[in-house]
């Protein structure tokens, strides 16, 4: 189950780039990976303020709907 700190896919699609790396501070709202998506560029968005804890995934990766992509602490 995902942590409320997660960021998740929100449909299939491919990674197209990772914009924070660990142990980096982020705030609520801030962009932390894009998704592309049915032809789409998607920004994730952290849900909380907090440390960027672990990222799984990187730039270039098909990632399914629902897939935890970064972790906030």
């Amino acid at each position: 189950a995902a942590s409320e700190g997660a960021v998740t896919a929100i449909m299939p699609g491919k990674i197209i780039r990772v914009l924070v790396v660990e142990g980096e501070q982020v705030a609520e709202g801030d962009i932390v990976c894009i998704l592309e998506a049915m032809k789409m560029e998607n920004e994730l968005k952290a849900p909380r303020a907090g440390i960027i804890a672990e990222i799984h995934v990187k730039a270039g990766q098909d990632v399914e709907m629902g897939t935890v992509l970064v972790e906030i602490e």
